[in-house]
């Protein structure tokens, strides 16, 4: 496997917690909180740019589509499920068989492989949709990271992009709160240095070869511990939508 982009020590943070992507009250609870709000803004994107009517069964048929970084498959079978035929990709070898067994048990087909971006460029592979979700903060070279995801789209393809922002709200929120006083993440699973702040992700994007077209923020409300989506408060975690023209 290449190593480029791959950080050996944040593989192993993610290796260690495997067994745990699809228990929703276990480490990865802040990404099954997370999940409805990430898929409403993805469903969303995906529909617009390929002119997909949303209230049909499978209204994502015909689209090849790429998770990368894909963990246990949180964001891979509702995909699968919406009609895409769909790749799951993942640098920890350990969470592969942890998505295989539950795609298998909810009798979905899913190709999942251990694998990083720049071995399925290397191998020729071509997406309509990347998801780049909750990735790039944890790789050792973004831009090489990025230019690696970018290959992989088609022409006119997209590209979803989420991450968490740096400023002292986000080490706040995403570091002392989560990992210190929640303890929805082991300490350590983020370092704050390597967070992205929106207009740094933008001008990364631009420099891999993508035209960013949209970004919004996640939000979360402690009254009512749910997330949403806003157009406005990009603060702490936020995601992005770029076209490869």
């Amino acid at each position: 496997m290449s190593l480029s982009t791959i950080d050996p020590s944040e593989i192993a943070k993610f290796e260690a917690m495997a067994a745990e992507w699809w228990d929703p009250h276990g480490k990865f609870k802040p990404l099954h909180m997370l999940n409805p709000c990430r898929l409403d803004y993805i469903t969303q994107q995906i529909a617009a740019e390929f002119d997909r009517d949303l209230t049909q069964p499978q209204p994502f048929a015909g689209l090849r589509l790429l998770d990368i970084g894909c963990g246990g498959g949180l964001l891979c079978e509702p995909m699968a499920r919406l009609g895409a035929e769909v790749v799951g990709a993942d640098a920890a070898a350990r969470n592969i068989p942890v998505a295989e067994l539950h795609a298998k048990e909810e009798g979905l087909e899913i190709d999942y492989r251990h694998t990083t971006a720049e071995d399925l460029t290397a191998a020729g592979e071509q997406f309509d949709v990347v998801l780049n979700m909750e990735v790039v903060e944890h790789v050792a070279d973004p831009l090489a990271y990025l230019t690696a995801c970018q290959q992989l789209l088609k022409p006119g393809g997209l590209m979803i992009c989420s991450t968490i922002n740096r400023n002292p709200k986000s080490y706040l929120m995403a570091i002392i709160g989560a990992e210190y006083i929640m303890r929805w993440l082991p300490k350590g699973t983020h370092e704050w240095s390597k967070f992205v702040t929106p207009d740094e992700l933008y001008d990364l994007l631009r420099k891999a070869g993508l035209d960013p077209v949209d970004r919004k923020g996640f939000v979360f409300n402690k009254i009512t511990w749910t997330w949403s989506i806003s157009a406005r408060d990009l603060s702490v975690n936020y995601v992005t939508a770029s076209v490869k023209r």
